[in-house]
C-alpha cells in the first residue's frame, strides 16, 4: 500500500503529519493549509503536495491507518 506514495510524498506526509491529529483528514487539512503559504515559484512543492493530496483523498481511513510513515531523509 505504501508503494502508492513516492519517497518524496512519504517524507512530506511525515513532516506535516506532526501538525495533524494523526488522521487522514487531519493530514489533508494540514497540507491544504500549507498550500496557501506557497509562493508562485514553489511549483515543485505545489505539484508534490497536489499529488500527495490526490492520493490521500483516494484512501480510506482504514488504509491510511495502515501506512507506515517514517521519514527517510537519507535517500
Amino acid at each position: 500500500m505504501n508503494d502508492t506514495f513516492t519517497f518524496e510524498e512519504t517524507n512530506l506526509m511525515c513532516i506535516y503529519n506532526a501538525n495533524a491529529d494523526g488522521t487522514r483528514t487531519g493530514l489533508i487539512a494540514a497540507l491544504e493549509k500549507m498550500q496557501t503559504h506557497l509562493e508562485p515559484d514553489e511549483t515543485e512543492l505545489a505539484e508534490l503536495t497536489a499529488s500527495t493530496l490526490r492520493k490521500l483523498r483516494s484512501l480510506s481511513d482504514a488504509e491510511f491507518a495502515q501506512l507506515e510513515m517514517y521519514p527517510d531523509f537519507d535517500e
